[in-house]
């Protein structure tokens, strides 16, 4: 190609419109979907859990990542099931990540120095109360989590995890193919921005999806809920007969993302 010929492609290409936000996901589509372990500690009130939090954010967290896993969201409870927790969100590129990681946790030497005071708690004196895990596998659609824009700042924002439960595995199934025939767009545009979308494989509540959303603050999801529900897309695709009565609960918690959260 000559100089000119050169020039011209480019000017087409730079001529050319942004491709629609179906064909961005049509391109999403064909990424490796990860997977995503929701891990919530259920802790003890006071001085250890300000212990464990600071072990979560100085020691276990850069562990995770030094075994593989990618970002790792750190999240306290301001709405829902509030007893003192923490909410962990891993991201696994595969499920043998899921299964091996507290064996790569416990070869590195780095974590078993700095988190002692927690790892080596008697039985007389535990760290934490229990810890309880559900893993997920990410949908077509979104098949990698985005972390928030905020993401690695102190910009304010909070963060929204919603559970559907259906009554069959067969509705479960029908809801998923839902979100994948074009829901996700519509949550984009109406300002519910997703971290992201995953049909649960391993946990309670089965069968089920899960997901998880952020804004600036309160008002800012309330507003987007609203757009959301008078969007014509979205009247559209949930009057389609296909789709009827494939949930049979919602719950949903409302999170503060820790100052040591990658997400």
């Amino acid at each position: 190609m000559d100089r000119r010929e050169f020039l011209a492609t480019t000017a087409v290409a730079a001529a050319a419109p942004m491709p629609k936000l179906d064909k961005i996901d049509k391109l999403a589509q064909a990424a490796n979907r990860q997977y995503i372990e929701l891990r919530r500690y259920h802790l003890l009130p006071g001085a250890k859990q300000r212990a464990f939090s600071t072990f979560l954010g100085e020691a276990a967290i850069p562990a995770m990542n030094r075994a593989g896993v990618g970002k790792v969201g750190a999240f306290t409870v301001v709405y829902g099931e509030n007893a003192p927790s923490m909410l962990l969100v891993l991201t696994h590129p595969t499920l043998d990540s899921v299964a091996t990681l507290r064996e790569k946790l416990a070869a590195d030497a780095e974590y078993t120095r700095a988190g002692a005071a927690i790892l080596d708690a008697p039985l007389s004196d535990p760290a934490f109360v229990r810890a309880e895990s559900t893993v997920l596998r990410a949908i077509e659609a979104m098949p990698t989590l985005e972390p928030s824009s905020g993401a690695g700042t102190n910009a304010p924002r909070i963060f929204e995890l919603r559970t559907y439960e259906s009554h069959s595995d067969k509705a479960a199934l029908n809801k998923l193919k839902m979100f994948n025939a074009g829901e996700v767009p519509i949550f984009r545009k109406t300002g519910l921005t997703p971290v992201f979308f995953g049909e649960t494989v391993i946990g309670a509540k089965m069968p089920s999806l899960n997901y998880m959303l952020t804004f600036a603050d309160m008002p800012a999801r309330d507003a987007a809920w609203s757009a959301f529900s008078k969007d014509p897309d979205w009247k559209t695709l949930s009057g389609d007969p296909q789709y009827k009565e494939n949930v049979s609960a919602i719950s949903d918690i409302i999170l503060r993302p820790t100052a040591y959260s990658q997400i």
